[in-house]
């Protein structure tokens, strides 16, 4: 059957500008376009794109921040935030690391009989791209899709625990932290800091509850070839479980498993 090119989509006129435009908002929809097809954003680009002086750029980025459809990276790059229900900004490889991950993460479920998470960390957040449920019938859900602070997940820990003290300090105490809603308050932070030491030096994280009620994970961070973070696994299991499935050989199955797809991901480049 040939196509017919006078389709309903060939014959659809191009759009207009409205006449009745408004600057201010037209300039924020061009930056959720710049966000959700370029994946990540400088301050003077932005301005650039826009045709404006840098400071309007950051008021406009900084609502955006304040909104959730844009959040700022350790780099100081904004990125698409969770309103903006696309995947991770920068990252479109991460349908890749999902195939490679999969069979690794049914591995080690059917090993555990525990729910395995694949987790990416943009900003402050991270983002579960991928769920292997166990089939205990008192079990975790499926988390795919899922936006949570990376402060608070083992996963997001994991990988936190591998940046400079400086990143973590632009990320939990800046002023674009304060914006969006991620500031960790001063008595809390020393203690966050001690427990990102206690994680470099185990080299996995814990949750215990700290997501939602009942449920408790541990995490670990996955790296390429050459040793940057991409990425994070997590096991989670109903907060009764969590230490009998810890003593019965949790971390070495976790370590077995990171290290294996590891040599997948090195083996499959994307830079």
């Amino acid at each position: 059957m040939q196509n017919n090119p006078t389709s309903m989509s060939s014959r659809k006129p191009v759009q207009k500008r409205p006449t009745y435009s408004i600057e201010a908002v037209d300039n924020a929809l061009q930056l959720l376009q710049l966000l959700r097809d370029g994946g990540a954003l400088r301050l003077k680009d932005a301005a650039a794109e826009l045709g404006v002086a840098p400071s309007t750029a950051h008021r406009l980025l900084a609502m955006l921040v304040y909104r959730g459809f844009a959040v700022q990276d350790e780099n100081r790059r904004y990125v698409p935030g969770p309103a903006m229900g696309v995947g991770p900004a920068g990252l479109s490889w991460t349908r890749l690391l999902r195939d490679l991950a999969q069979p690794h993460m049914e591995l080690l479920s059917g090993q555990l009989n525990e729910t395995v998470n694949l987790m990416v960390r943009v900003g402050t957040k991270v983002r579960f791209l991928s769920t292997v449920e166990g089939s205990n019938v008192l079990r975790v859900g499926d988390r795919q899709g899922t936006v949570m602070p990376a402060n608070r997940t083992s996963g997001g820990k994991a990988m936190l625990a591998e940046l400079e003290p400086v990143m973590i300090e632009q990320l939990f105490r800046s002023h674009n932290a304060e914006i969006g809603g991620d500031t960790i308050p001063d008595k809390e932070f020393p203690t966050f800091l001690r427990e990102l030491e206690t994680t470099r030096s185990n080299g996995f994280a814990a949750n215990f509850e700290g997501t939602e009620e009942g449920v408790s994970a541990l995490g670990m961070a996955l790296h390429n070839g050459h040793g940057s973070v991409v990425g994070a696994l997590s096991v989670a299991t109903p907060a009764t479980r969590f230490r009998k499935v810890f003593d019965a050989g949790l971390v070495t199955a976790m370590r077995e498993t990171c290290r294996q797809l590891e040599v997948d991901i090195a083996a499959n480049p994307t830079d």
